[in-house]
């Protein structure tokens, strides 16, 4: 498995295999075809068919731009085969419209790219474990906790990563708390975090105001992805708002401490690297499963760990929550991570809290693994109709018609 500073990442928005990924590969390309008259990007299948919702194409041009070279976008939707729904070409032309060089990207999730044709370039493995089951089989051998896997495996620097992931997630969510107007696009969907961080109901409960307010972190953090500004991969862009509610949430009500909550990244982070070996966190690949299950598996997990729970307890609050998400579709609409996918990551916030309470009580009687449902999360994905996977053919973007 992966190190945890491949599932981490600080980025823009709104979508890290829409916008990451595809920004990355603009990058790469232009490393490899510096003096070319000018440029070509063609998207495919999920890219172009929500490309412009998700901003790929600005993403693209900006990266052009900023070193002064000239680029065409270029949206085909055709229903063609491709290796992956993520599919890219970047092309260097002369004068005369002749290719110099053409390359063909693949962008698989959380900002990842692959290059066809040639030999994957992921990074290394660094845990020597294939799942999870295997990671609680070490910590029972060497009585350690899910955090000290981290730190005895990643080594000398992963926490003060892990402390600049943590102070990036809280600056995003203070200016996602105090923004105000109308998300980019032709949906006009309003700003609505500050809105819920600050309002007042006639007699409302603590515990309403509690959900209130963790809602409004997770709104905080979708919205300024959904503007395209800077958020943390956890595991991908659009599922970025769910982590970091929970952390900001309980280390505000419980008054834990930058220390702790560094344990909690490390824990969550293991399951967000567990997933995307066993499986995958792209949603067009399999669905919103993939993305805000894995996410809501992650904060899950935090919780235990803000809490000191067991490595058995842990596992199961993880299981608990990416089990009541199989079969999430991904239709966002008009390609924007606006419309289901804000709501959503407030949602699923709140069920990271409620799986980690059921896993309290009831870790000893469970039959169900998380390796089991990171299984058929990836089974269940990859029969999901493509229409229900990132392309907004299906579902709410086809029902919901702007006006």
């Amino acid at each position: 498995m992966q190190s945890l500073r491949e599932l981490y990442k600080i980025g823009r928005g709104p979508s890290s295999s829409h916008t990451m990924g595809p920004e990355r590969a603009a990058r790469d390309f232009l490393s490899r075809c510096p003096d070319a008259e000018s440029y070509r990007a063609t998207l495919y299948g999920s890219l172009a068919l929500t490309g412009k919702g998700h901003l790929t194409d600005r993403a693209i041009i900006d990266v052009f731009e900023a070193a002064g070279k000239k680029i065409e976008v270029v949206f085909d939707p055709s229903d063609k085969p491709l290796e992956h729904p993520n599919t890219m070409t970047l092309a260097g032309l002369k004068a005369d419209g002749v290719t110099i060089l053409s390359v063909t990207y693949l962008s698989v999730g959380g900002g990842t790219i692959r290059v066809v044709g040639e030999p994957t370039a992921e990074p290394k493995n660094v845990y020597i474990f294939r799942d999870f089951s295997e990671i609680m089989r070490y910590c029972a051998a060497q009585n350690v906790s899910l955090q000290q896997v981290v730190y005895d495996v990643e080594g000398e620097g992963i926490k003060t990563f892990l402390g600049e992931i943590w102070h990036s997630m809280k600056g995003t969510i203070y200016r996602g708390i105090t923004a105000e107007g109308t998300l980019p696009g032709t949906l006009k969907v309003a700003r609505k975090a500050k809105i819920l961080f600050e309002t007042t109901m006639p007699d409302e409960e603590p515990e309403e105001r509690e959900k209130r307010q963790l809602c409004a972190f997770a709104f905080a953090t979708g919205e300024e992805n959904a503007g395209g500004g800077t958020v943390v991969t956890s595991p991908t862009c659009g599922a970025s708002g769910v982590l970091p509610a929970v952390l900001f949430y309980l280390s505000k009500k419980h008054g834990f401490s930058d220390n702790k909550v560094i344990d909690a990244l490390a824990v969550a982070g293991l399951i967000g690297v567990t997933v995307k070996q066993n499986a995958s966190v792209s949603g067009a690949e399999a669905g919103c499963q993939a993305e805000i299950g894995t996410a809501t598996s992650m904060a899950a997990a935090a919780v235990c760990t803000l809490f000191g729970a067991g490595v058995d307890q842990t596992e199961y609050a993880a299981e608990i929550a990416l089990e009541h998400q199989l079969g999430l579709t991904c239709d966002p609409i008009c390609g924007y991570v606006q419309i289901p996918c804000i709501e959503r990551n407030a949602v699923a916030a709140m069920r990271a809290l409620e799986s980690a309470e059921l896993a309290k009580i009831l870790t000893g009687t469970r039959k169900i693994s998380f390796d089991l449902v990171v299984k058929t999360m990836y089974e269940t994905g990859r029969d999901i109709n493509a229409r229900y996977r990132e392309t907004s053919e299906g579902g709410l973007a086809a029902y919901y018609k702007v006006s």
